[in-house]
């Protein structure tokens, strides 16, 4: 058992509200709002999904943003959340210039990439939509909304995971004593990038979507955004709040399976479970709800249905999705459903699995909803693309455990941290030993950046004497830039129905760390985050609080990016910066024995 975690602040906007009580009376109501695609313009209107219901230039209005300020739809979303988040916890503009946001998300500005695409070369006006295409920059327009200290803005990408890794990575923040409050979660909106994507996996539902059901077909894409403020017992008292729950446990694990499938017996999904409830000190048999990822799909109801088997055994506890409510919301469904799990637990209801009729042959039986029921712990799930499964133990706050914090808090020692071996390729070099690595009939389905971040993390670690990590961390600007643009280009010049998976398959930033994790047969922490140049500084910091804390031993980290030539002009002609055509990475081994190191990793610094 750990010291608990106060969350003392939330906030929500989805397809079945624009804050927390619309969202608490849908759920209470069992209204889904799944639809007809209505501001997403895409070819593929047979597909229905969950939207927010507010257009771009309506959330720019009740933001009172200027005509001139940028945005894209994840961060106006975001923002929107936000406030309530920060108005529910009282947080003043001191507090906000001095905490740390970290938010998930895959899509980032992707929403207006996609449609200034094919003008962008030409058209200087389209061309500046590139400034805030990416992930990073999505979440500095949020924080710099706020007045944050954007120095301490972190983005985590790990597809459907990253909002709940986005609260993981906020709650050792202040375990290590690097912060008192965090603002956490994710924002994601819907474009016709990821939809087609998950199209051409030919995983969407054509009708509202039944997780768990025998007749389940796919999932329905949503949108939204939600965040929860994160503060250490120090921080709760000082300024006198009253949190509304707490995070008790979390695990984060990897299936090491595929790249977007899941395992048949939800390995990375056990193991994410069974960390979190080690973590948080409550057996199997006092949860009372699960919010299962559930997705409707074949392929995950039935691995989840595999895992919860592995943990409950025949004890099984109530258990539902709400994505057949929501929508998938993709990066931002880790809070969305964190925060839908609060009202559950302040409310002491259970929401219904929406759409479910029929049982599944090898699946658990969903509750189709319980008004009243007796709810103290709540288990809330997020399993990703690239394998990255993630869980979350949210309980009642109790004021006793305001004691028990300090006194965890006083035993707790950190660990020091020590690289020991590190691995470079530049731009324009040649990738020389990849055949010590892999065969040469799996390296031809592998990109170039695939291939340069697996020979720099392969050679670290036989430099370093380890075959397979205790976890894995991956820091990227920009993500699979290669395969994006090219499935853009497929998508903007020749429409949305002759659409191939391959580049879709590869394009999520997560991919080379569920490459990694694959092929080193890693279980263990798997993240990755997003944030510019800083991406190398949020994954050294979080794989060295992961060793101080005891959590590893030892630690894969890299830092793996890529340039095409159109990337480059753009950006040249954008801010006169260079991107150098190809691929860079950079490997390191972190470890907790200073033997052999080359030098100590000073957390905090």
């Amino acid at each position: 058992m750990e010291e608990p975690i106060y969350i003392t602040g939330s906030g929500i906007i989805s397809a079945i509200g624009n804050n927390k009580e619309e969202v608490l009376q849908s759920l209470l109501q069992e209204k889904s709002g799944v639809a007809e695609m209505r501001y997403l313009q895409s070819e593929h209107t047979e597909l229905p999904v969950g939207e927010v219901k507010y257009s771009d230039q309506e959330m720019r209005d009740l933001l009172n943003l200027p005509a001139d300020k940028p945005a894209n739809r994840t961060s106006l979303m975001g923002t929107l959340a936000l406030k309530e988040t920060i108005a529910e916890a009282g947080l003043t503009e001191e507090e906000l210039k001095s905490l740390t946001f970290i938010s998930g998300t895959t899509v980032g500005g992707m929403d207006y990439t996609e449609r200034c695409f094919l003008q962008m070369p030409e058209d200087d006006e389209a061309l500046k939509v590139l400034a805030t295409h990416d992930c990073g920059s999505t979440s500095l327009l949020q924080a710099e909304y706020f007045g944050m200290d954007t120095s301490k803005v972190m983005t985590t990408s790990t597809a459907c995971s990253s909002a709940a890794n986005a609260m993981i990575v906020g709650s050792n923040l202040i375990k290590t004593g690097q912060a008192d409050i965090v603002i956490a979660g994710g924002s994601e909106a819907i474009t016709k990038f990821h939809l087609n994507g998950f199209n051409t996996l030919m995983i969407l539902d054509h009708e509202q979507c039944r997780p768990f059901d025998e007749t389940r077909k796919g999932l329905n894409l949503g949108e939204g955004a939600a965040y929860v403020v994160l503060e250490s017992a120090a921080s709760v008292r000082r300024r006198g709040v009253k949190p509304l729950a707490v995070l008790l446990g979390y695990g984060n694990a990897c299936d090491a399976f595929h790249q977007t499938a899941s395992s048949p017996d939800g390995e990375g999904a056990y193991l994410a479970m069974e960390d979190a409830l080690k973590m948080s000190g409550v057996s199997a048999d006092s949860i009372q709800y699960v919010n299962a990822h559930g997705t409707g799909t074949p392929n995950n109801d039935s691995s989840e249905s595999a895992a919860l088997r592995r943990v409950f055994g025949d004890a099984m506890p109530l258990v539902s999705s709400t994505k057949s409510y929501t929508g998938h919301t993709t990066s931002a469904s880790g809070t969305v459903e964190a925060v839908i799990c609060m009202l559950a637990l302040q409310h002491q209801f259970a929401p219904a699995n929406l759409g479910w009729k029929n049982q599944m042959s090898d699946g658990i039986t969903p509750t189709v909803g319980n008004p009243s029921c007796q709810l103290d712990y709540i288990m809330c799930n997020s399993f990703g693309f690239g394998g990255n499964d993630s869980s979350l133990i949210i309980g009642k706050y109790d004021e006793s455990q305001l004691q028990l914090s300090d006194e965890m808090m006083q035993k707790r020692q950190l660990r020091k941290v020590y690289v020991r071996a590190i691995s470079k390729h530049e731009p324009g070099t040649p990738i020389t030993n990849l055949s010590d690595f892999i065969k040469p009939m799996e390296a031809r389905r592998m990109c170039a950046l695939l291939k340069s971040a697996l020979v720099s993390s392969m050679t670290a670690l036989r430099e370093a004497g380890i075959e397979c990590p205790d976890g894995i961390f991956v820091g990227t600007k920009f993500g699979m830039l290669s395969n994006s643009e090219k499935f853009l280009v497929q998508m903007c010049g020749e429409g949305e129905h002759t659409l191939s998976p391959t580049f879709f398959m590869q394009s999520t930033h997560n991919t080379i760390a569920g490459m990694l994790a694959l092929r080193t047969k890693c279980h263990g922490y798997n993240i990755t985050f997003t944030q510019g140049k800083k991406s190398l500084d949020c994954v050294l910091k979080d794989a060295a609080m992961q060793i101080a804390l005891g959590k590893l031993d030892n630690a894969l980290v890299g830092s793996h990016d890529e340039s095409t030539q159109m990337f480059h002009d753009l950006l040249l002609k954008l801010t006169g910066e260079e991107a150098p055509v190809g691929e860079s990475s950079v490997a390191m081994v972190l470890t907790a024995d200073p033997t052999d190191a080359l030098y100590e990793y000073e957390l905090g610094k």
